[in-house]
């Protein structure tokens, strides 16, 4: 390797220069072509809007070597994602198409992720699949992988590039789901409202109360008490009991996520069970399940971990050299109290803790929770 290109790599923190090498050498010829759309298979692969644009990677034979670059994975909601991506590539339809299936999780560092990521480019893989540690970092690697015709597809916190496949549901419809629920529960269609949100200052977070909101007013008129939950069962509880101290009685509630807790505030403090929408946890299922008879009626709308087997079936088709559309809105999966089905949507035998929800069937994905619990929870 020449001393330009090693010069070039110590200025960017330790990039190697094979790296670099690759970048230089293929920029002018290697990545995705714009190309007109439609893309293949659009009921699962919808394009976000009518301005996305269609890319389209020189197609490559299979099987295909597949790598998972994970952030942080201190909470429940990833260790499920990193189980699920293996149970995904382990399905009799999705096998064949895969040699190999590499799962790293860095942490909370940018540059250790940028990292796994050049890693990966270097090694020949042939698509990537990633939640970032923010959205504005990785540009420049994105380049590189472009240039390598290395697939990458973001999902959940997805990058600013356009050399990408981007996965994700809309966060704005989530909301808008839920209050289309309470609307439709609510027969007063006035009363206080009680929100649970997440963490402030987050996109999720102002979303989903954006769309919530919209919905709900559309056909009521409501006095909304906000609280935040921030995503977490055992603080939704406390600030849940509390509101409901201050200000009596709900006609509805919406939690973004950690819903158990809102149930528990309501069984604590004697309330009475009202409406509630709220995220896919196993738990929060069960108890709808549980105090059907008695008054509680259920949503589940939100964000679940197997958004990962989008992404990797997005993934496989772009290595393919199938046309595919820069930014896929991912199919938002939903249950509520009538079509509750233990085994399906739900499970008994699983902890609290699972997020349920995991099957898309617009995308011929059906994973059930025991092929999930089953994988480890180890990077391999």
């Amino acid at each position: 390797m020449n001393t330009k290109l090693r010069a070039l790599a110590n200025r960017f923190g330790g990039i190697s220069a094979l790296a670099l090498a690759v970048f230089f050498a293929g920029s002018a010829v290697g990545g995705p072509k714009e190309v007109s759309g439609p893309g293949v298979d659009p009921t699962c692969f919808a394009p976000r809007d009518a301005g996305v644009k269609y890319l389209q990677y020189p197609g490559k034979k299979g099987p295909l070597r597949v790598a998972l670059v994970n952030g942080y994975v201190g909470n429940t909601w990833r260790i499920q994602m990193v189980q699920t991506g293996k149970a995904y590539v382990d399905e009799p339809d999705v096998k064949p198409d895969v040699a190999e299936f590499k799962v790293v999780s860095v942490g909370e560092d940018v540059a250790a992720q940028i990292g796994a990521i050049d890693q990966f480019i270097n090694a020949g893989y042939d698509a990537i699949v990633m939640i970032a540690n923010n959205s504005t970092s990785y540009g420049p690697v994105m380049e590189r992988a472009a240039a390598a015709n290395v697939v990458v597809v973001p999902f959940d916190v997805v990058v600013d590039s356009d050399k990408v496949i981007l996965v994700n549901e809309s966060q704005t419809e989530i909301g808008q789901l839920a209050g289309k629920y309470l609307l439709s529960h609510i027969p007063a269609k006035t009363g206080k409202i009680l929100e649970v949100r997440g963490i402030a200052g987050t996109s999720v977070d102002q979303d989903r109360s954006t769309g919530f909101h919209a919905a709900m007013d559309a056909g009521g008129k409501w006095e909304y008490v906000e609280v935040r939950g921030k995503w977490d069962e055992g603080i939704t509880q406390k600030v849940a009991a509390d509101a409901i101290a201050v200000h009596g009685h709900f006609a509805g509630g919406y939690v973004q996520d950690g819903t158990p807790g809102l149930v528990r505030a309501l069984i604590e403090t004697k309330h009475g069970f009202i409406p509630v929408a709220g995220q896919a946890e196993n738990g929060f299922k069960k108890m709808c399940v549980e105090y059907k008879d008695q008054g509680l009626t259920c949503a589940s709308v939100g964000q679940v971990p197997s958004l990962v087997a989008i992404a990797i079936k997005a993934a496989i088709s772009a290595a393919k050299g199938n046309v595919m559309p820069q930014f896929i809105s991912a199919p938002i999966p939903y249950s509520d109290t009538e079509s509750l089905k233990a085994g399906v949507n739900y499970f008994p035998d699983l902890p609290d803790s699972f997020y349920t929800n995991n099957e898309f069937p617009a995308c011929n994905i059906h994973i059930g929770g025991k092929e999930i619990t089953a994988q480890t929870k180890a990077n391999q």
